[in-house]
Formats: structure tokens, C-alpha cells, sequence
């Protein structure tokens, strides 16, 4: 009797930004300028690292697949973010809703992974820079980065089977501008007690071991800089691990802003421009951030500007 008193809901409708029409050309333009400079910059990033033969080391295949994420990332949303400015129809099936919240979860999940692997390698190349090679071996780095995908892929099947397999029967709007888990629960019209459960306690294992990882790897990089007697050897050895800080820091300060916050004290506009920054402004941050200080990603590139220009 319930699911026939019911209509059961076959596509939600993504508000995004509609209640403010006055900022949709100025929101549109910098949505898409955003996802261009993204795809761009971590694409550079990739081909650098490719052909490069000198940053054929473990750090720089670690940001290659951190660059590879954040194209992926970006473009489970923004594609559909800017289709709500020029269509006449935010409709989103809700099979493809699924789909988006699952494939943003799972390379969310990868990205803090790879953070926390990136901070591992760090730790060995500053702690231990005479085996730094051998320990950082390239079967060690590829298993590392498959268990990075492994356990986005585990990570988000279980959180999307648990919300979406609620019933959804009533509202159909979801008040964001991309699938996410909060804005989709609010809409279930059967019991959410579980999939919230399971969706803190998975949020949690995704976020929690990554960043008590790179708290760790961080300690003894401090304690080991520390030790260095000569200043510039502390500048070097710091440099070396200096991006990777600064993406961590804005990566897991962005979140923990997100979801540690009181909920009776942030709006809705608050709470989606809050969810720009880390869904497409973090991964257009990263190229530069692993580039700009980088002496070595300089010189591959001015090599391979200069190979092109000499073809």
C-alpha cells in the first residue's frame, strides 16, 4: 500500500545556483573558466611527468595519478553544474545521479589517499634519503596507488548503495548543485537512520587513517629538518615537501571546515559555496601549487617548450 500511495521518483532536479538568476553569467563564466584551467593545468602536469625523463621518480608519479583524479573529480561536476545555466531542464535522471555521487565520492577518497601517500613518500626521501630508492621502489609506488583506487572504489560503493537504495517518493529537488549525500538523505521518505550511520562511519574512515598518516610522516619531517645543521640544507630539505603541505593544509582544511561546523549556523548559499571550492577550485589549485615553487617542473617544461619549438 505504501509504494502505491507514492509516486516514486525516477530524476531529482538540481536547484544549484537558480534562486540568484542575477549571477548566473558571471557564475557560468568563472564555472567554466574554472574547469578549463583545471583540465589544462593537471593535463600539463601528467604530460610533464610522462615524458620528462627526470621526474621519473616516486613523487612525481604520485602527482601525475593527483593530477589524473583531479581531472576526473572536476569533471564528475562540472559538466553538469554548467548545463544548469544554459538548459532549460536541471532534471538529472536518478541513475546518473548515482553515478556522480559515486564516482565524487570515490576519487574524493583517492585523492586523500594519495595525499597521505604522497606525505609517506616525503617522510622516506627526507628520514631516509640513502634508501629512499630502494624503499620507494616502483612496485611498492604502484601498489600504493592501486590500494589509493581500491579504496575509493570500496569506500563510495558502499556509501551509494546505502543512500540509494532509500525510497525516494515525495520531493524530488535537491537545493545543490551536484549529487551530494546531506541534500539527497533530507529527500528520503523511509528511514535514514542506517544510511547515515554508514555514511559518517565511511566518511570518517576515508578522511581519519589519511590524515593521521600525514600527521605522522609530517612529525618526523619536522624532527628531521630540524637536525640538519646547515640552513641551507634545512631550506632544501623543506622545499621538498613544501607543496605538498600547502595542498594538504587547503585539501583538509576546506573539509573540516565543511562538515565540522554547527549545522544550525551555516545557510545554503553558505553551505554550496563552501562545496565549490573543494569539488572545483582545490583541483584547479593543485598544478600550480606543485608547480609554481617547483624548480623541477620549471625545467621540464622549458624542456619540453624547447624541444617543440626546435620540431
Amino acid at each position: 500500500m505504501e509504494y502505491m500511495n507514492h509516486s516514486i521518483v525516477t530524476e531529482f532536479i538540481l536547484l544549484g545556483f537558480m534562486e540568484h538568476p542575477e549571477l548566473w553569467a558571471i557564475l557560468f563564466l568563472a564555472f567554466i573558466l574554472i574547469y578549463i584551467v583545471t583540465v589544462s593545468g593537471n593535463l600539463g602536469i601528467i604530460i610533464l611527468t610522462t615524458r620528462d625523463a627526470h621526474l621519473h621518480t616516486p613523487m612525481y608519479f604520485f602527482l601525475s595519478n593527483l593530477s589524473l583524479v583531479d581531472i576526473v573529480y572536476s569533471t564528475t561536476i562540472a559538466p553538469r553544474l554548467l548545463m544548469t545555466f544554459v538548459a532549460n531542464n536541471n532534471a538529472i535522471p536518478f541513475t546518473e545521479c548515482t553515478m556522480q555521487f559515486f564516482f565524487f565520492c570515490m576519487f574524493a577518497t583517492v585523492e586523500a589517499c594519495l595525499l597521505a601517500v604522497m606525505a609517506y613518500d616525503r617522510f622516506t626521501a627526507i628520514c631516509n634519503p640513502l634508501l629512499y630508492f630502494v624503499a620507494m621502489s616502483k612496485k611498492l609506488c604502484l601498489r600504493l596507488v592501486i590500494c589509493a583506487y581500491l579504496c575509493g572504489f570500496v569506500n563510495s560503493a558502499i556509501r551509494t548503495s546505502f543512500i540509494f537504495s532509500l525510497s525516494f517518493c515525495s520531493s524530488n529537488v535537491i537545493n545543490h548543485f551536484f549529487c551530494d549525500a546531506t541534500p539527497i538523505l533530507k529527500l528520503s521518505c523511509s528511514s535514514t537512520q542506517v544510511a547515515d550511520t554508514v555514511h559518517f562511519i565511511f566518511g570518517i574512515v576515508g578522511i581519519l587513517p589519511t590524515l593521521m598518516i600525514i600527521l605522522i610522516s609530517y612529525t618526523y619531517i619536522i624532527f628531521a629538518i630540524l637536525r640538519i645543521r646547515s640552513a641551507q640544507g634545512r631550506h632544501k630539505a623543506f622545499s621538498t615537501c613544501a607543496s605538498h603541505f600547502m595542498a594538504v593544509t587547503i585539501f583538509y582544511g576546506t573539509i573540516i571546515f565543511m562538515y565540522l561546523r554547527p549545522n544550525s549556523s551555516v545557510s545554503k548559499d553558505e553551505d554550496k559555496f563552501v562545496s565549490v571550492f573543494y569539488t572545483l577550485v582545490i583541483p584547479m589549485l593543485n598544478p600550480f601549487i606543485y608547480s609554481l615553487r617547483n624548480k623541477d617542473v620549471k625545467n621540464a617544461f622549458l624542456r619540453m617548450t624547447g624541444n617543440i619549438s626546435l620540431n
